[in-house]
């Protein structure tokens, strides 16, 4: 089959691959019709090389439809059309009994000290072969796999693999009353859910990005917004009677703009053999900060930080006294996909698209135009928001 691979920093390519096969009894293989670059992805293609294998499959937005299923799997059938969750987890462990899908006991990559693996996602987590690919073996089909309807077209559904159900988490932990003011650090594609969400439930919701294509793309949906700057927490405290906004979301994460020193360390981690650079991630300080520093700035006293963009750097330097004294409650973690979807699923089918998820793809290509689209979408190129690829085309 024809698979997208990891080849290097900033180098991806499209190589024919073994076809995936029931390995398990609880396995499945589906053929995947649309699978997503997810901004997540981007920190492959830079600051995680080091965990990175040449050739490894990437992606973990897929969906498609069940071409086979092991004996044990009672759930799906040939033919059923499913969105896959980027998280691996088996339903019935402690972690996943509490909603914690992301922590799955079953599935945890405890070499790595990570939480659940992950489709396509580094010797972090699992190193499991990716989703944007023509087929995918799912493993614990029973559970993790989404049906869903036939009849609507995959953008409907395909967002409740990842970023829908990211973005829903990080509001739901920002946890601002109805009427509250919740402010939206990056206009990527989780933030661009995020502030929609927010309106949803009644929010008034500032989003802030230093691209024009995203802010107007959040404008069209309710959001006010701000172009990114260095009074930015000033700015955010005049707009909300000087206390700042009651939650701020940070959407932006690991590669924030306005990190100089970090965007060096980046640099020099590159530079290093990959034993020597997973060591430095891992005990040294290495995440551009701007944004969730920003954040806390920002955000009311008493007020809540939720996380959805991903810090990957063990020792990054934080600000806990100004943490301390504001009385800040700091809430993140990777999305426990499953945990969502039930309440998610009747929005994307509603007729009048609530939350917008036919308003999002800005660019659709092919597998082998991947390679290019990838950069387009790092750059932020040519108003380059979110990227669908369809392997079979």
């Amino acid at each position: 089959m024809k698979a997208l691979t990891w080849q290097g920093k900033r180098s991806v390519s499209v190589e024919d691959v073994p076809d995936p096969v029931v390995q398990e009894a609880t396995d499945a293989i589906v053929r995947i019709t649309s699978t997503a670059i997810c901004g997540s992805d981007l920190h492959l293609y830079e600051v995680l090389g080091p965990y990175m294998h040449k050739g490894d499959v990437i992606g973990h937005e897929p969906m498609g439809i069940v071409e086979e299923v092991g004996g044990m799997v009672t759930n799906l059938h040939r033919g059923d059309r499913v969105v896959i969750p980027f998280n691996i987890s088996c339903g019935h462990c402690y972690m996943c009994r509490q909603g914690l899908q992301s922590q799955c006991e079953t599935t945890q990559v405890r070499a790595k000290g990570s939480g659940a693996a992950l489709f396509g996602y580094s010797e972090l987590y699992g190193s499991v072969p990716g989703g944007r690919a023509q087929y995918l073996r799912v493993p614990y089909a029973d559970y993790g796999p989404v049906k869903v309807s036939q009849e609507l077209p995959d953008e409907r559904y395909l967002f409740l693999s990842d970023i829908l159900p990211t973005a829903w988490q990080a509001v739901e932990y920002a946890d601002v009353a109805p009427g509250g003011t919740l402010a939206v650090l990056g206009l990527g594609p989780v933030g661009q859910f995020a502030a929609r969400i927010g309106i949803h439930r009644g929010l008034r919701v500032i989003g802030v990005d230093p691209v024009p294509e995203r802010r107007h793309m959040a404008a069209r949906h309710g959001t006010e917004t701000l172009d990114y700057s260095r009074e930015l927490a000033e700015e955010l405290r005049e707009m909300t009677n000087g206390r700042g906004p009651d939650a701020v979301l940070d959407a932006v994460g690991m590669e924030a703009h306005g990190s100089p020193v970090a965007g060096l360390a980046h640099q020099a981690l590159g530079l290093l053999p990959d034993k020597l650079a997973q060591k430095a991630m891992e005990t040294a300080g290495v995440d551009r900060l701007a944004a969730l520093h920003t954040a806390i700035d920002a955000v009311r006293r008493g007020g809540t930080v939720s996380l959805s963009g991903v810090y990957g750097g063990q020792a990054s330097p934080m600000p806990l006294l100004s943490m301390f004294d504001k009385q800040v409650q700091l809430r993140m973690g990777q999305c426990n996909v499953r945990r969502w979807t039930d309440e998610l699923l009747p929005l994307v089918e509603d007729d009048g698209d609530p939350l917008g998820v036919m308003d999002l793809v800005t660019h659709r290509g092919t597998l082998d135009e991947a390679p290019a689209l990838y950069e387009k979408f790092q750059k932020k190129e040519d108003g380059c928001i979110k990227v669908v690829l369809k392997p079979w085309d």
